[in-house]
């Protein structure tokens, strides 16, 4: 019964995990990366829709993402979007194709990005222990209900850790990553 437990509260983790995943991968490191656009989106026909669904986005350079709309009435749409954006990037319209060049990252900025991915991975940690949180509360609930021994109530309660810190160390391994990864010059 406690494995159902567990399952529930990696399952939990899992999506704090990959919530964190695609915000570090949104943070511009240096080089062009098409998924800096993903958060991004813009007002097609009334409905709020993601850039990627209205355009093609690629990065054919290291410093350079191009993105084609398939309908071009939307081009200064995302043009506006992207200027009103944290990415601090100005693109650059053809008609046809907006141009964006990634320009080298100072080192202020750098640090600054630093600082944001660490943000993100502690907001991450935060909600990883109010699920811990969560789960040994509903252990706590289930003993004192007579569903669960003291010795029972330890021992799920130590399974429980090892499971949060389990997660805790992939998030400090991504933010390591991501920072090694805004760093490199």
């Amino acid at each position: 019964m406690n494995s159902n437990i567990y399952k529930s509260q990696e399952e939990k983790m899992n999506k704090s995990l990959k919530v964190l995943k695609d915000d570090l991968n949104s943070l511009r490191a240096g080089r062009a990366n098409p998924s800096m656009l993903d958060r991004l989106v813009i007002d097609y026909y009334g409905t709020i829709t993601p850039i990627k669904q209205v355009a093609s986005i690629s990065a054919p350079e290291p410093r350079l993402i191009t993105i084609q709309p398939y309908d071009p009435s939307v081009l200064a749409m995302i043009e506006k979007a992207i200027q009103q954006s944290d990415l601090g990037i100005n693109p650059s319209n053809d008609g046809k194709i907006i141009r964006l060049n990634i320009p080298q990252l100072t080192e202020e900025r750098r640090k600054e990005l630093t600082k944001i991915a660490r943000r993100m991975a502690e907001d991450s940690k935060i909600a990883i222990r109010n699920e811990r949180r969560n789960v040994n509360d509903t252990l706590k609930k289930m003993e004192k209900d007579g569903e669960l021994t003291e010795d029972e109530l330890k021992a799920s309660q130590d399974e429980v850790q090892k499971i949060t810190d389990k997660f805790i160390k992939e998030i400090d391994d991504m933010v390591i990553n991501k920072e090694k990864e805004i760093l490199e010059v």
